[in-house]
């Protein structure tokens, strides 16, 4: 089972005991995810479609038990096996369509003609748990969420534009940093940010899902900083044998030229040990002379030795 189903199964479960957040989460369910059916003069079916089974189970109770209406649910198979079941949720104009439809504000009617809107009346998203049940009933009726281990994306996916911006106006009044796009005729309304895809898991709800996501970034952020460590680790090596090979060819060539005698003792003793102790680092190397010496001592006398094989070599293109 994917993350976002898992989260939309853990949304399902919740229910709220109040009319005012049942209206508000079926108000965002039905706009996400319902379709109008004309039926006549003035006349509206509701239709609800949904592919998951605790979503549909839901919807049934809420309309049940905020507006007293039994529904019909029909399952439709999908002929290919690959595909999921869909659930359909009917409410026609003689079970009272028009009532919840008038009551989540999407109808508004008066003797001579009906209205569709997308806007949503402030009564409806005026407390805060409202907002909240919005939001949840939202990302059931059309939301998503990735996978955190690929990336941290959530999405909510609406046919209109009025409602996009109803929804990114709803999401910044909980300080989350929204975006749309238009995306083959849908309009997407986003959050990229793992800090932001949290704090919307937490405001809707879905205190699992939050859990698991945190403890896939630590531990994300457990393996970039191992490996920040290990690289930093390995450019260290790389840096310090290199070093060491370009120490030990100096000293082979002063060997194969003038010959090491020609070195001052300090630097003769260090070059030897050098060249014996080729894994050495620079503080093990001071701590076999006698007396020992500090790092930046050794560092000093291998200078010492670099710049006296440098001017070999600068006496030999002299002479050639």
């Amino acid at each position: 089972m994917s993350f976002s189903l898992k989260a939309k199964g853990e949304l399902a479960r919740i229910y709220e005991m109040d009319r005012c957040c049942q209206l508000a989460e079926l108000a965002a369910l039905i706009r996400m995810s319902g379709t109008l059916q004309l039926a006549g003069s003035q006349k509206l079916n509701l239709n609800i479609i949904t592919e998951n089974p605790a979503i549909a189970r839901k919807l049934f109770k809420m309309i049940k038990d905020t507006f007293s209406i039994h529904t019909e649910v029909m399952v439709r198979r999908n002929p290919r096996l690959k595909k999921n079941n869909h659930y359909l949720i009917i409410i026609s104009h003689q079970m009272g369509s028009d009532i919840i439809l008038k009551d989540v504000g999407i109808l508004r009617k008066d003797k001579e003609s009906f209205d569709i809107t997308y806007e949503i009346p402030d009564s409806i998203v005026e407390k805060q748990c409202c907002k909240r049940a919005y939001l949840r009933g939202a990302f059931l009726g059309g939301g998503s969420v990735s996978d955190p281990e690929k990336t941290y994306h959530l999405e909510f996916v609406t046919n209109s534009r009025e409602h996009s911006v109803v929804l990114k106006t709803l999401m910044e009044e909980f300080s989350l940093n929204a975006k749309i796009i238009l995306r083959k005729n849908s309009y997407v309304v986003y959050l990229k940010e793992g800090d932001q895809v949290v704090d919307l898991l937490n405001i809707v709800g879905a205190h699992t899902a939050l859990l698991n996501l945190e403890n896939v970034r630590i531990m994300k952020q457990m393996r970039n900083d191992i490996n920040r460590i290990v690289n930093c680790e390995t450019a260290n090596l790389s840096k310090t044998v290199n070093a060491s090979m370009r120490q030990i060819e100096n000293i082979k060539y002063i060997k194969e030229t003038v010959g090491i005698n020609k070195l001052p003792n300090n630097l003769r003793e260090i070059a030897e040990l050098r060249v014996k102790h080729l894994d050495a680092t620079l503080k093990e190397l001071g701590q076999m002379l006698n007396p020992p010496i500090g790092k930046s001592g050794v560092n000093h006398r291998l200078r010492k030795i670099q710049e006296f094989a440098e001017k070999i070599i600068d006496r030999s293109k002299k002479h050639h």
